[in-house]
């Protein structure tokens, strides 16, 4: 049962004290009207109790919020009743028969509110004696068959819908706390026309009565069609008004955040079905929530959950998304409608639901995949580039003679760990390691994971009163080397994996320099150096040395060598490899990698002299030498009938050259090569590049016809954005994932990821770095066209790359022919 509210509860008491007295005054006072009644007074009292309870069981209720309004006929039995029975105990007999209607209807439709019932049937016997009061004013003492009387009734048939229709809008005012105007319209939009229609219906039946009572036989169907009219009326005004606010809180349910499209929800089922209390309960993966809401007004009232409640299972594709529960609050009210209008406002909150649970989750990995282009996936450290990208800002933020140290630690052993405790094992160790290091670091530390088994530690040493750099060595080194043997000794104390008991050993190179004057890119190939420097000297902690840093001396002849490299015709050379077809082992394409046949130091990587050929100006006749080796190269298996690009590794600072596209154009009219066989090979760094002139000359590329390789996919910043931001011929994947997609589920689902991709963008894709059977195997289950590797051909002299690929081609998916640089299979 509904607790009300206090207000109401004292407006119920005024206006039972006001209809008891009443009545009595009523009934020790009767207000006889003018001579000529149709019947005796005791019988009319009797009839007119009986109309009054007639009019309220034949009476219509409809929804107003939480609430319900009863629109009856009310005010025809009240004009029947004036001229029946004496004026003064009209409120008498309408106490009675209203009270017997309400009692019978509450045994029937289930209603159990006592005061409500009190409070209506008190409202009306009130109306009743005041609409008596205004029509024996009105009347005085003329007969029944006198022209002034239709008058009067119409007079106190209205007195008494003002003072119930003023009594019903007080009530929800102060039951809500809800806008008067607002309610009032509602109100008399659904009295006004069937209490108009009530007087004039009891005006005609006096009159019937009077001049000829056999003419009320016509009333019954007469009444029914209004009936009827009067239900349709209500039925239509209510059904307009729910689907009005029915689209207004679907249009609200859309949300960001599941609680947000659940207070929507709740807050439209109120709206759309003027319930006491709606209720959902939402079902997830990670268990159940459940959400309430009470209806205007009745927020902390007692007794919200009274009343019939419909409960709705709310499903998607399915899967059910959780129960939408409404209580409509009045026993009489819901029917079939309500129930198809609750499913269909359910399905609604379903779908946003949905949508909200898809939007959560897009944001979870969207958070995931920003922390994992900065985290080590393991041990959720910095990884290498984020170590560079947070610690240069840290390093240009200190003084520019603050020194500063970087430290890197490398497992000693960590194959034989891996071997020993297996892989997972492996992995334990270095989750181990990282929340060791963790919890080790200073303020101001920074610490990452910078390889497979190696950590690196960058930390500004404490300012140093002396700033002097004798023998190339800060005077801060000994604090770097401290803090790196207290690392040492910590990190060694027993740790236990997969039931054994390890103490793991690390070589610690130790590189120091000025804020001011470094990168962390520079140190930390500085302190791989001081770890290689350890290991020879059998040390646990090496340091850096400038004097035994070979590129420091040889970087500054380089590039005079190179230009005498130019003059000559065997120094700059090529090696090339063919990617094939995995399933047919035909060749695909040749990709071209420059060597450097040095005089004097052999053959160089182009690790070792490609970074000062792009810092330089000799870039341009650089990429001029090298495009024309690739064609000319290509030009030769063309001729043994050989139908496949040339792929040439392109520097990001050639991009940025206006006068680049010009150039390719060019070598490839001196070699009558059409563009569609040069396949340039651009890294992912510069694919997200956001500098205008790298857009404008790749666009200028492609117009030209060359086509565009996408290098190292799946190992920059951001692998999608490369394939989003410009259009590729092919995306090459970096061998890291080839070499760990065996064991490593997640760099099986990065090729995967990479091959699903490709087709769907209709570009071809190549795995990097195949050497092994079982490696091919995991490729072509994976999906993947083709590859490039030791598995089918190493790198080879351009002299050799023709008989190579005639010899792939020739070669069955059961017979790959490895082949070798020196001819021999």
């Amino acid at each position: 049962m509904i607790s009300h509210p206090r207000p109401v509860r004292i407006l119920t008491a005024v206006v039972v004290t006001a209809a008891a007295a009443a009545v009595v005054l009523g009934a020790l006072q009767p207000v006889p009207l003018a001579a000529g009644r149709p019947l005796a007074p005791v019988d009319g009292v009797c009839v007119a109790g009986v109309l009054a309870a007639i009019a309220q069981l034949a009476g219509l209720r409809f929804r107003l919020g939480p609430d319900a309004v009863s629109v009856s006929w009310a005010e025809a039995a009240v004009v029947v009743g004036f001229v029946v029975a004496p004026a003064g105990w009209l409120p008498a007999a309408t106490l009675a028969g209203t009270g017997a209607a309400w009692l019978l209807l509450a045994w029937f439709t289930g209603l159990r509110n006592v005061a409500e019932i009190v409070h209506l049937v008190a409202s009306m016997t009130l109306g009743v004696a005041g609409a008596a009061l205004v029509t024996g004013l009105l009347a005085g003492d003329v007969p029944v068959h006198s022209a002034r009387l239709p008058l009067a009734l119409a007079a106190g048939a209205g007195t008494y819908l003002s003072i119930t229709f003023g009594l019903v809008v007080l009530t929800l005012v102060l039951h809500r706390d809800a806008q008067p105007g607002q309610i009032a319209t509602r109100v008399l939009y659904a009295k006004l026309p069937m209490s108009v229609g009530n007087v004039i219906v009891g005006i005609l039946a006096v009159y019937a009565l009077i001049r000829e009572p056999l003419w009320l036989l016509a009333f019954g169907p007469v009444l029914w069609l209004l009936h009827r009219t009067y239900r349709f009326h209500l039925r239509a005004a209510e059904e307009r008004r729910m689907w009005e606010a029915f689209a207004a809180a679907t249009a609200r349910l859309p949300g960001a955040s599941e609680a947000e499209v659940a207070r929507a929800g709740l807050r439209g089922a109120l709206d759309v079905f003027g319930a006491r209390r709606a209720e959902l309960e939402v079902r997830t993966g990670r268990g159940n929530r459940r959400y309430a809401q009470d209806g205007p007004g009745l927020e902390g009232v007692a007794g919200t959950r009274s009343g019939p409640a419909i409960t709705r299972s709310m499903v998607v594709g399915g899967r059910e998304v959780g129960e939408l529960t409404v209580w409509l609050g009045d026993p009489g009210l819901p029917a079939p409608r309500d129930e198809a209008a609750i499913a269909a406002f359910g399905e609604a909150l379903a779908g946003a639901l949905h949508d909200a649970a898809a939007h959560q989750r897009i944001v979870e990995l969207d958070s995931r995949a920003a922390d994992e282009r900065v985290r080590d996936p393991l041990t959720g450290l910095l990884n290498r580039p984020a170590l560079a990208g947070v610690g240069d800002p840290l390093l240009r933020s200190l003084d520019r003679d603050r020194p500063v140290a970087l430290l890197l630690l490398d497992i000693v052993g960590f194959r034989e760990i891996n071997s020993t405790v297996g892989l997972g094992g492996g992995d334990e160790v270095l989750r181990l390691i990282g929340s060791r290091l963790t919890g080790l670091a200073r303020d101001g530390e920074l610490i990452a994971r910078t390889g497979d088994d190696e950590f690196g530690l960058l930390s500004p040493v404490a300012p140093i009163s002396d700033s002097a750099w004798p023998h190339g060595h800060p005077r801060a080194l000994p604090q770097a080397l401290r803090r790196a043997r207290e690392l040492v000794e910590q990190l060694r104390l027993p740790i236990e994996v997969a039931g054994v008991r390890l103490s793991v050993e690390v070589t610690v190179g130790a590189a120091v320099a000025r804020a001011g004057e470094s990168e962390v890119g520079e140190l930390l190939r500085r302190a791989s150096i001081a770890v290689g420097r350890a290991r020879e000297l059998g040390t646990t902690v090496g340091t850096y040395d400038s004097g035994q840093d070979a590129s420091s001396t040889d970087r500054l002849a380089l590039l005079a060598d190179l230009q005498d490299a130019f003059a000559a015709d065997d120094q700059i050379i090529l090696h090339l490899q063919p990617a094939v077809d995995l399933v047919t082992s035909e060749p695909t394409g040749v990709e071209a990698l420059v060597r450097w046949r040095h005089p004097r130091r052999g053959h160089l990587s182009p690790a070792e002299f490609l970074p000062a050929v792009e810092r330089s100006e000799l870039l341009i006749p650089f990429t001029r030498r090298v495009l024309d080796l690739a064609l000319a190269s290509a030009a030769d298996w063309t001729a043994a009938g050989i139908d496949v690009p040339v792929s040439v590794n392109v520097s990001a600072r050639s991009l940025t050259d206006p006068t680049f596209p010009a150039q390719v154009t060019e070598a490839l009219r001196r070699h009558r090569t059409p563009a569609s066989r040069l396949v340039l090979e651009i890294t992912e760094s510069v694919a997200v590049s956001e500098q205008d002139i790298v857009d404008e000359v790749l666009a200028r590329l492609r117009a030209s016809g060359v086509q565009v390789s996408l290098d190292d996919f799946g190992t920059g910043f951001s692998s999608l954005a490369s394939v989003t931001r410009m259009p590729v011929d092919e995306i090459k994947i970096d061998r890291s994932f080839v070499d760990e997609m065996i064991d490593s589920a997640a760099a099986g689902a990065v090729v995967r990821g990479a091959v699903e991709l490709g087709a769907r963008l209709g570009v071809r894709v190549v795995a990097e770095g195949i050497e092994t059977i079982e490696q091919r195997a995991a490729l072509i289950a994976l999906g993947c066209p083709s590859a490039q590797g030791y598995h089918f051909c190493k790198p080879m002299p351009a002299d050799k790359i023709v008989q190579a690929l005639l010899q792939l081609a020739r070669s069955t998916p059961a017979n790959v022919t490895r082949l070798r640089a020196d001819g021999a299979s």
